[in-house]
Protein backbone atom coordinates (compact mmCIF):
# COMPACT_ATOMS: atom_id res chain seq x y z
CA UNK A 1 0.00 0.00 0.00
CA UNK A 2 2.66 2.39 -1.10
CA UNK A 3 1.29 6.21 -1.45
CA UNK A 4 1.69 8.23 -4.46
CA UNK A 5 4.09 11.01 -4.14
CA UNK A 6 4.19 14.60 -5.88
CA UNK A 7 6.93 16.93 -5.62
CA UNK A 8 5.26 20.55 -5.73
CA UNK A 9 7.94 22.50 -7.17
CA UNK A 10 9.84 23.54 -3.69
CA UNK A 11 12.95 21.59 -2.50
CA UNK A 12 11.06 18.67 -0.49
CA UNK A 13 7.36 19.62 -0.17
CA UNK A 14 5.57 16.61 -1.02
CA UNK A 15 1.89 15.98 -1.82
CA UNK A 16 1.20 12.49 -0.34
CA UNK A 17 -1.65 10.29 -1.33
CA UNK A 18 -2.19 7.12 0.77
CA UNK A 19 -4.05 4.64 -0.81
CA UNK A 20 -7.71 3.39 0.62
CA UNK A 21 -9.11 0.18 0.37
CA UNK A 22 -13.07 0.10 0.76
CA UNK A 23 -16.13 -1.85 0.39
CA UNK A 24 -19.81 -0.96 1.15
CA UNK A 25 -18.61 -0.95 4.71
CA UNK A 26 -16.28 1.88 4.55
CA UNK A 27 -12.77 2.17 3.90
CA UNK A 28 -8.95 1.82 5.43
CA UNK A 29 -5.90 3.78 4.74
CA UNK A 30 -2.71 3.86 5.86
CA UNK A 31 -1.55 7.37 6.12
CA UNK A 32 1.98 6.29 7.85
CA UNK A 33 4.31 3.75 7.69
CA UNK A 34 8.00 3.88 8.43
CA UNK A 35 8.81 1.22 6.72
CA UNK A 36 6.99 2.57 3.39
CA UNK A 37 8.07 6.00 3.85
CA UNK A 38 11.45 5.16 4.38
CA UNK A 39 11.66 3.09 0.81
CA UNK A 40 10.85 6.50 -0.21
CA UNK A 41 13.73 8.01 1.05
CA UNK A 42 11.89 10.28 3.95
CA UNK A 43 12.79 8.18 7.08
CA UNK A 44 11.36 10.33 9.82
CA UNK A 45 10.92 9.69 13.37
CA UNK A 46 7.58 11.48 13.85
CA UNK A 47 7.48 12.01 17.96
CA UNK A 48 4.28 14.62 18.36
CA UNK A 49 0.32 14.52 16.76
CA UNK A 50 -1.41 17.52 16.82
CA UNK A 51 -5.34 17.96 16.27
CA UNK A 52 -7.05 21.25 15.24
CA UNK A 53 -10.47 22.03 14.98
CA UNK A 54 -11.77 25.30 13.25
CA UNK A 55 -15.11 26.21 13.58
CA UNK A 56 -15.48 28.39 10.72
CA UNK A 57 -15.02 28.93 7.06
CA UNK A 58 -11.65 31.54 6.90
CA UNK A 59 -9.83 30.22 9.56
CA UNK A 60 -6.04 31.16 9.35
CA UNK A 61 -3.38 29.46 11.45
CA UNK A 62 0.41 30.55 10.80
CA UNK A 63 2.66 31.27 9.20
CA UNK A 64 4.30 28.83 11.97
CA UNK A 65 7.75 27.33 12.25
CA UNK A 66 10.13 26.62 14.91
CA UNK A 67 14.08 27.53 15.36
CA UNK A 68 16.80 24.94 15.98
CA UNK A 69 17.44 22.46 17.50
CA UNK A 70 13.35 22.01 17.89
CA UNK A 71 12.76 22.51 14.00
CA UNK A 72 9.72 20.12 12.57
CA UNK A 73 9.10 17.53 10.00
CA UNK A 74 5.24 17.85 9.50
CA UNK A 75 2.69 15.60 8.05
CA UNK A 76 0.04 17.49 7.54
CA UNK A 77 -3.65 15.83 6.52
CA UNK A 78 -7.66 16.86 7.10
CA UNK A 79 -10.09 14.51 8.31
CA UNK A 80 -12.96 16.73 8.14
CA UNK A 81 -13.45 19.52 5.77
CA UNK A 82 -10.97 21.09 3.98
CA UNK A 83 -8.39 24.00 3.91
CA UNK A 84 -5.47 25.38 1.46
CA UNK A 85 -2.31 24.35 3.04
CA UNK A 86 1.05 26.48 2.77
CA UNK A 87 4.69 26.08 2.78
CA UNK A 88 7.07 29.31 2.57
CA UNK A 89 10.82 28.36 2.25
CA UNK A 90 12.13 30.32 5.22
CA UNK A 91 16.04 29.18 4.75
CA UNK A 92 17.84 32.00 4.07
CA UNK A 93 20.32 30.98 0.97
CA UNK A 94 18.00 29.11 -0.90
CA UNK A 95 17.31 29.49 -4.46
CA UNK A 96 13.52 29.37 -3.25
CA UNK A 97 14.05 31.88 -0.43
CA UNK A 98 10.69 33.60 0.18
CA UNK A 99 9.01 31.55 -2.38
CA UNK A 100 5.72 29.43 -1.44
CA UNK A 101 3.56 26.51 -2.68
CA UNK A 102 -0.31 26.03 -1.64
CA UNK A 103 -2.40 22.92 -2.34
CA UNK A 104 -5.83 22.18 -1.26
CA UNK A 105 -6.17 19.05 1.27
CA UNK A 106 -9.16 17.99 2.26
CA UNK A 107 -11.09 14.77 3.57
CA UNK A 108 -12.74 13.99 0.38
CA UNK A 109 -9.24 14.22 -1.68
CA UNK A 110 -7.43 12.32 1.20
CA UNK A 111 -4.16 13.84 0.25
CA UNK A 112 -1.41 14.89 3.03
CA UNK A 113 1.46 17.74 2.95
CA UNK A 114 5.11 17.18 3.91
CA UNK A 115 6.79 20.10 4.88
CA UNK A 116 10.18 19.74 5.66
CA UNK A 117 12.05 21.80 8.38
CA UNK A 118 13.16 25.51 6.87
CA UNK A 119 9.78 25.73 5.71
CA UNK A 120 7.01 28.41 7.52
CA UNK A 121 3.58 26.64 7.03
CA UNK A 122 0.06 27.68 7.35
CA UNK A 123 -3.78 27.10 6.39
CA UNK A 124 -6.87 28.83 6.10
CA UNK A 125 -10.11 26.71 6.12
CA UNK A 126 -11.77 26.35 3.03
CA UNK A 127 -15.34 25.01 4.80
CA UNK A 128 -16.84 25.44 8.49
CA UNK A 129 -16.13 22.27 11.21
CA UNK A 130 -12.71 21.56 9.45
CA UNK A 131 -10.68 19.39 11.95
CA UNK A 132 -6.86 19.35 10.68
CA UNK A 133 -4.12 16.43 12.08
CA UNK A 134 -0.34 16.61 11.62
CA UNK A 135 2.78 14.87 12.92
CA UNK A 136 6.20 16.70 13.98
CA UNK A 137 9.19 15.53 14.14
CA UNK A 138 10.18 17.53 17.34
CA UNK A 139 8.16 18.27 20.14
CA UNK A 140 6.16 21.84 20.56
CA UNK A 141 9.11 24.19 22.46
CA UNK A 142 7.50 27.94 23.32
CA UNK A 143 11.48 29.47 23.16
CA UNK A 144 11.60 28.33 19.52
CA UNK A 145 8.65 29.12 18.18
CA UNK A 146 7.82 31.96 15.35
CA UNK A 147 5.59 33.23 12.95
CA UNK A 148 5.27 35.33 9.89
CA UNK A 149 3.04 37.66 8.69
CA UNK A 150 0.28 35.85 6.32
CA UNK A 151 0.15 39.39 4.50
CA UNK A 152 3.85 39.33 3.99
CA UNK A 153 4.23 41.46 0.54
CA UNK A 154 7.49 39.87 0.27
CA UNK A 155 6.36 36.40 0.28
CA UNK A 156 2.67 37.52 -1.44
CA UNK A 157 0.42 34.28 -0.95
CA UNK A 158 -2.87 33.98 -2.91
CA UNK A 159 -5.20 32.73 -0.01
CA UNK A 160 -8.29 32.02 -1.96
CA UNK A 161 -10.76 33.52 1.15
CA UNK A 162 -10.91 37.75 0.96
CA UNK A 163 -8.71 38.95 3.68
CA UNK A 164 -11.82 40.72 4.86
CA UNK A 165 -13.50 37.24 5.87
CA UNK A 166 -10.38 36.03 7.69
CA UNK A 167 -10.39 34.81 11.15
CA UNK A 168 -6.72 35.05 13.09
CA UNK A 169 -5.34 34.79 16.37
CA UNK A 170 -3.61 37.94 18.06
CA UNK A 171 -0.21 36.22 17.48
CA UNK A 172 -0.75 35.74 13.88
CA UNK A 173 -2.20 39.05 13.01
CA UNK A 174 0.63 40.63 14.81
CA UNK A 175 3.23 38.81 13.73
CA UNK A 176 7.02 39.84 11.56
CA UNK A 177 7.43 40.38 8.19
CA UNK A 178 9.50 37.71 6.92
CA UNK A 179 12.64 40.19 6.59
CA UNK A 180 12.39 41.22 10.47
CA UNK A 181 12.18 37.60 11.08
CA UNK A 182 14.44 35.09 12.92
CA UNK A 183 15.27 32.37 10.66
CA UNK A 184 17.96 29.80 9.29
CA UNK A 185 20.39 28.74 6.81
CA UNK A 186 19.62 26.58 3.79
CA UNK A 187 22.04 23.69 5.67
CA UNK A 188 19.75 23.27 8.79
CA UNK A 189 16.57 22.27 6.67
CA UNK A 190 16.45 18.87 5.37
CA UNK A 191 14.32 16.09 5.10
CA UNK A 192 16.41 13.42 3.43
CA UNK A 193 19.86 13.05 4.58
Amino acid sequence: MSPEVRALGLDEVLEILPQRIGDERGFFSETWSAVRFGELGLALTFVQDNHSYSAAKGVLRGLHYQLPPFMQNKLVRVVKGAVFDVAVDIRRGSPTFAKWVGVEISARKWNQLLIPKGFAHGFVTLEADTEVIYKVTSPYSPAHDRSIRFDDPDIAIAWPVPSTELKLSDKDRTAPLLRQAEVFGVAEGRVRR
